[in-house]
């Protein structure tokens, strides 16, 4: 089940004149039985609330005052995530003639046209505060708390996560919470603005569009929305166009390959960044202690000490934090088991709470070796939301690799990997344009329909990038990546190992060996296969196409677009 939660707007979403029908109400019965969460969002204060609606125990919190106040229907917890109201913008308000007016916990609420009024008090006073609109309403708050930071905060406590909520509403002050949830959904009703930016608009208006919004919850869990959700897409690489290549945040079993030492870690690195930085929660199986140095995530386990499956699963839960679990104290014939006993606690707590979102399993070949007779019952359904790292993919189990639907290779000679994998799974394996997959690159099989087969440069991770820049401007690249200054007679041989030294170089060769690499497009075929780096190559590109090239005003070029991305000692 991909969506736990449903977050609805109150006024002109799932009311009407201020009343919730009873089929709406009936609607709403049905999505929590189900054993889904129910949150209400509203911009409205909490006691006027509960006087126009009774039945605030249908939902698990209420989000008032426009995200500044959670409250807990069950036992009337209330908490504040703003302070309340200065006095001085009060009077302030008072004396500019600002009627009505009403002031909850946090919220100050008015109408137009106050608008002009509030801000010009929010200035005289010198406070942060911000002024949002709803359908004529005008609500002053401090600055960054809306219905998207109340509903996140809401569900935290429920442990839930917005990426496994659909959110509801109808008017401006909609817009953020929208945008927050993995769906966001408009009333038929709502504002022309609200519904271009939504990712389902209702055929019905108010509640009755929010019974249609529960019963396709029921029936589908929103699976025909996923063409539309495209901005949770992790990127996985870029075409030799330029194109990005990214596979869906749900629904995706992936497995990577590769020898040792052929980018496999590299790659996982970059991805599960790219997954945390979309807001999804990882848990990294990490049977060498390789990822041990990852930022994004916590690291339980190490070469002295085996984590334990309950710490695990609680940071998951209580944290919402990624995990990633190093098993170098597990002894080698212990960690399939180890495994098998952890996964299934992982699908039980996905199945409760929506989380991780990924799972990543490296060195899966010991995980899950071939030899199994079948998977154990725990993991007899393969979750999705998965990649699965390996040497070997023919050793893996193949009740596993069937479920495998895109497959990635690293390394120099990605043929005899896939077509292990093919021979494995009973497919047809796709015929490579090429033996061999170059340096840096990644031959990526999207196995579920239409599938095809693509040749990418991987999206390194955050770090990796650090690295390799400082690699590139002061590091030492071997003799067959270097650059080397020969001139038209091929008389010089000067080494450029490194960008610094290249710069060197260039300002110091006569005008003549420079325009002559310049003219050959030297330079850019160097920074595009030694120095790995398409954009700038492009660029310098462009500087050596020049009808008429200047020496001066050419080196001047390069060494602007190479000091632009590369940060070079003094």
């Amino acid at each position: 089940m991909r969506y736990l939660a449903l977050a609805c707007d109150y006024d002109g979403t799932l009311a009407t004149d201020s009343v919730v029908d009873e089929r709406t109400l009936e609607a709403l019965q049905r999505f929590r039985a189900s054993g889904r969460r129910l949150c209400l969002v509203t911009g409205r204060e909490l006691d006027d609330l509960k006087r126009v609606f009774a039945q605030l125990n249908l939902f698990d919190r209420v989000v008032a005052e426009n995200g500044a106040l959670i409250f807990n229907p069950e036992n009337g917890e209330e908490r504040l995530l703003g302070a309340a109201p200065p006095e001085a913008l009060l009077e302030r308000l008072d004396a500019l003639g600002v009627k009505p007016i009403s002031v909850g916990r946090v919220i100050i609420a008015t109408w137009e046209p106050h608008q002009t009024a509030a801000l010009e008090a929010i200035r005289e006073c010198g406070l942060e505060y911000q002024v949002i609109f709803n359908k004529g309403a005008v609500m002053l708050l401090p600055s960054g708390i809306n219905k998207a930071v109340g509903l996140k905060a809401a569900l935290d406590e429920l442990g839930l996560s917005v990426h496994n909520t659909v959110a509801v509403g109808d008017a401006e002050n909609d817009h953020a919470l929208l945008a927050a949830c993995e769906a966001g959904v408009a009333v038929s009703n709502a504002l022309p603005t609200l519904k271009e930016h939504a990712d389902l608009v209702t055929e019905s208006a108010r509640g009755a569009g929010v019974i249609e919004l529960c019963d396709r919850l029921l029936a589908s869990d929103l699976r025909e929305l996923e063409p539309k959700l495209s901005r949770w897409d992790v990127e996985i690489g870029t075409l030799p166009d330029g194109d990005k290549v990214s596979v869906h945040a749900y629904g995706r079993r992936l497995l990577l390959c590769g020898t040792s030492g052929s980018g496999k870690s590299t790659f996982t690195s970059g991805f599960v960044e790219r997954v945390a930085a979309k807001g999804y929660q990882f848990c990294l199986i990490d049977p060498e202690g390789d990822y041990a140095g990852f930022a994004d995530a916590i690291v339980l386990g190490d070469e002295q000490a085996a984590p334990k499956n309950d710490d695990v699963v609680d940071l998951l839960r209580r944290a919402g934090k990624s995990v990633i679990v190093n098993l170098l104290a597990v002894p080698l014939d212990q960690r399939a088991a180890a495994f098998t006993t952890l996964m299934a606690r992982l699908i039980e707590t996905r199945a409760q709470c929506g989380r991780p979102h990924w799972i990543v399993v490296d060195e899966a070949h010991h995980m899950l070796p071939n030899d199994l007779v079948s998977v154990p019952d725990a993991l007899r359904y393969i979750p999705t939301g998965l990649l699965f790292v390996t040497v070997h993919p023919e050793h893996v189990s193949q009740q596993v690799l069937r479920e495998i639907d895109g497959l990635l290779l690293v390394g120099e000679t990605p043929k005899d990997m896939l077509e292990a994998f093919a021979r494995s799974v009973k497919r047809k394996a796709p015929r490579a344009e090429k033996e061999r997959v170059a340096a840096g690159e990644v031959l990526f099989w999207s196995i579920a329909p239409p599938s095809e087969l693509l040749r990418l440069r991987p999206t390194p991770a955050t770090a990796e990038r650090r690295r390799h820049r400082r690699k590139y401007a002061t590091g030492e690249l071997d003799e067959d990546r270097s650059f080397y200054f020969r001139g038209p007679t091929d008389s010089v041989k000067l080494r450029a190992q490194n960008l610094v030294i290249f710069l060197q170089l260039a300002d110091g060769i006569d005008d003549e060996t420079w325009l002559h690499h310049l003219r050959q497009h030297d330079y850019s075929d160097w920074l595009r296969t030694a120095i790995k780096n398409p954009e700038i190559a492009t660029a310098v590109e462009q500087v050596e196409s020049s009808e008429d090239p200047d020496p001066r005003a050419t080196r001047d070029a390069i060494r602007k677009l190479i000091e632009k991305t590369y940060t070079l000692p003094a």
